[in-house]
């Protein structure tokens, strides 16, 4: 089985912020292959199904962004699984609006979210889709820039970006990392 975590702050606050485009793939991902986000257990919404032939479970974890690990090292002791079984959807502020970064492996790279991951599951050793939301401009304070939604002029990239993280998922199923990180990097 595949974990599928998308990082995100729960509640309609949040939605749509450029902090939350793990949660809009996690959207996009269960509305594609029909499952459904109804389970809350492990500090987290779940949902289960198939893609490509596989068990997946998608995950939102429900702690806020910079908890992120508590709930999913919780979910893979739970389940026995390993990080090799783990795949990570991201905001990315180092990345232009709608670039992909694949990695099998990797540094928080500042990100809070990714840190309390690492802590939590003790490696840097798994798969993620970081998904770009656009430089910070200068001046303008970080928490504000994550927390703030897209422009009008921004949201058509900003939805391709997400169907293409959704494709990406598929396609680190079906024939491995590399085969993602050469399509999409």
């Amino acid at each position: 089985m595949k974990v599928i975590a998308g990082l995100g702050n729960p509640t309609k606050k949040y939605e749509g912020t450029r902090h939350n485009m793990g949660f809009s793939a996690i959207y996009q991902i269960a509305d594609r292959y029909n499952i459904k986000m109804n389970i809350l257990n492990h500090k987290a919404l779940i949902g289960t199904g198939i893609i490509a032939g596989e068990k997946v479970m998608l995950v939102m974890p429900q702690t806020f962004m910079n908890l992120s690990g508590e709930s999913i090292g919780e979910i893979l002791r739970y389940y026995k699984l390993t990080p090799e079984d783990l795949i990570v959807l991201y905001d990315d502020i180092d990345l232009d609006i709608g670039k992909l970064r694949i990695r099998a492996k990797g540094s928080a790279g500042g990100h809070n979210g990714i840190k309390n991951i690492i802590a939590h599951i003790g490696t840097t050793e798994f798969d993620r889709v970081r998904i770009g939301v656009g430089h910070k401009p200068e001046g303008r304070d970080l928490a504000d820039y994550v927390l703030s939604r897209f422009s009008s002029e921004e949201l058509p990239v900003v939805r391709d970006s997400v169907s293409k993280a959704a494709d990406a998922i598929e396609v680190i199923i079906t024939t491995g990392i590399d085969a993602a990180m050469n399509k999409f990097n």
